[in-house]
């Protein structure tokens, strides 16, 4: 049995005159993931306050967002499975409001758990919810197969203009009323995603021109039971791990790597969006690339330039100018890994169930997420530096780097070419 992908005149169902209505969906999607992304990458900001307003550690808060980046993963399936079914905009609605609501009652955590309720259960699983699992599958159904990697890129540097924008709003609410009201005046921020979920409600109406256009659509449990026993998709879960790894720690402790090198916080949210700005260009240069070189390769490419990044950036005096430019190569690779991924995953079993799947490789992301995110806080408590991290993350960088390679990047044998 096979997925069949939504004909041309299904994908386009949405579309309106001109396709104007296309552009509108692009522009929905990316609009909410930089508000989503951009206020879950600058809660690494607040990782101090935190720590100091409730006395429970770096460990204790560093378990709460690392928990957070797992919790962030494992809505991914789920949300894109319900998507998949009854279009995207419910779940971004609901997503929105988890975030504002998780983001809102942080300061007032004091103890482990609550934090780990307020950031790792309420605001991460929101953030999934409203993620890119969703986002990008509803953006892939209605643009043409060759489009397809523009739009995921597209998306994508949403989410990288969202952590430019947020972090220095997050550093200059801060400074002028302290860091409980910045961060709750930044989750209300989210609420201006809304729109995007009546934006984004009628995809499920391709889907079902799909379905009705004679093809028979594998269940849930079909397609998810084709991916896994498809070795180039278990090999792209793992590089992903990977990629969440490094992204975490990035994001949950340059902060603090920074103020360890005896510079001002300025540095640090600037670092961050850095990371931001220069992902943009990475996202939408790798959306342009994955239709002219192949997709693994360029993933090879990416893990093979951190590696190397994080190698030059220990061997480095650490001044400022070197903090920034460190942050600027890693904002071309931070999540330039997702639009190849995805595309790899909507040309080997087409668009009917990528959001599922595609959720499914962010859960082993954010496995890997969480990873990066506990042990830096570990690792420096127990050691008083981030090194031994880094180190991990030279070796993983360089394993995923090499696991890409035997990647086929054709539909797989067991099922038929998906259009």
């Amino acid at each position: 049995m096979s997925s069949p992908a939504p004909p041309a005149s299904a994908a386009g169902a949405d579309s309106g005159p001109g396709g104007h209505a296309v552009w509108l969906v692009l522009l929905a999607a990316a609009g909410a993931y930089a508000l989503t992304m951009g206020v879950r990458q600058a809660m690494g900001l607040y990782l101090s306050s935190l720590n100091t307003a409730t006395g429970l550690g770096i460990a204790s808060v560093s378990l709460a967002f690392a928990f957070g980046q797992l919790w962030w993963g494992l809505t991914q399936p789920f949300a894109g499975a319900v998507a998949d079914r009854i279009g995207a905009g419910r779940v971004v609605f609901a997503g929105v409001v988890l975030v504002v609501v998780g983001t809102v009652i942080t300061p007032w955590m004091t103890t482990t758990w609550g934090l780990i309720l307020a950031i790792g259960v309420l605001g991460a699983g929101g953030s999934g919810m409203a993620g890119p699992s969703v986002l990008m599958a509803a953006s892939t159904r209605l643009v043409p197969p060759g489009l397809r990697g523009m739009a995921t890129g597209i998306v994508n540097a949403g989410g990288s203009f969202g952590q430019f924008a947020m972090a220095p709003i997050a550093i200059g609410l801060t400074a002028s009323m302290g860091w409980a009201a910045s961060m709750q005046w930044l989750g209300l921020l989210v609420l201006l995603g809304l729109p995007a979920a009546w934006v984004l409600k009628g995809n499920a109406r391709a889907l079902a021109a799909a379905a009705a256009s004679g093809g028979v659509a594998l269940t849930l449990r079909q397609a998810l039971g084709q991916a896994l026993a498809t070795p180039s998709y278990n090999l792209l879960a793992i590089g992903f791990l990977v990629c969440g790894f490094h992204v975490a720690f990035l994001a949950t402790h340059l902060p603090g790597v920074i103020e360890s090198c005896g510079m001002p916080p300025a540095v640090a949210g600037w670092a961050l969006a850095l990371i931001g700005l220069f992902n943009i260009v990475g996202s939408l240069l790798m959306g342009w690339a994955v239709g002219r070189w192949r997709m693994k390769s360029l993933l090879s490419l990416l893990y093979a330039v951190r590696g190397l990044a994080v190698l030059a950036f220990l061997l480095a005096p650490k001044t400022p100018v070197v903090i920034l430019a460190f942050a600027a190569v890693m904002g071309v690779t931070f999540l330039s890994t997702v639009p190849p991924t995805a595309g790899l995953v909507a040309k080997m079993f087409g668009p009917a169930n990528m959001a599922m799947l595609f959720g499914v490789l962010l859960l082993a992301h954010q496995v890997g997420g969480f990873f990066g995110a506990y042990l830096g806080g570990e690792v420096f408590q127990a050691t008083g530096s981030y090194d031994g991290v880094w180190y991990i993350d030279m070796a993983l960088a360089a394993g995923a780097a090499l696991v890409h390679l035997p990647i086929r990047e054709a539909p797989p044998l067991h099922c038929l070419a998906p259009a």
